[in-house]
């Protein structure tokens, strides 16, 4: 199997109220890194992109939420993590090795006024979610790594 070595950028995207955005894929043949377990949205940097334009442009791609406007803040670039995936465009299966860079972002508005329209490639389910709730969910292992380390678990 393929190694290949991937910057990850993602989002701790949180509602007005406080709520944070997370989501999951539990179709068995999605091909997602760390498939039906409850994750931040994000994706790998594209050549010529900067971190900040990737996450604005994951962050649109798979939740449809523009955040454009918003003050990304990085809130951890110490996490690393290893994955088999499917690459979607060649369906070559990969042995993934992470560096990931995580940014919050506050929304304007309350998490029940904010649609959110998932990539199905990426997500068949979503829940805002308050910070106590972690604890009950299936988290991948660098979300539960991140979550101890920022104090949520």
């Amino acid at each position: 199997m393929r190694i290949i070595n991937r910057e990850i950028v993602s989002g701790h995207i949180y509602s007005s109220d406080g709520r944070l955005l997370i989501a999951r894929n539990t179709h068995p043949t999605a091909g997602v890194v760390y498939g039906d377990c409850w994750k931040i949205p994000g994706g790998g940097i594209e050549i010529g992109e900067t971190k900040l334009e990737t996450l604005v442009r994951e962050v649109q791609e798979e939740t449809g939420i523009d955040i454009t406007s918003f003050k990304a803040e990085l809130i951890d670039d110490s996490m690393t993590g290893e994955a088999e995936k499917t690459l979607r465009g060649t369906k070559e299966r990969v042995f993934a090795k992470m560096k990931f860079f995580t940014y919050k972002v506050v929304l304007d508005k309350p998490y029940s006024q904010i649609s959110v329209t998932l990539d199905p490639h990426e997500f068949n389910e979503y829940q805002w979610i308050e910070l106590p709730e972690l604890k009950s969910l299936k988290l991948s292992p660098p979300s539960i790594e991140l979550f101890e380390k920022l104090g949520y678990l």
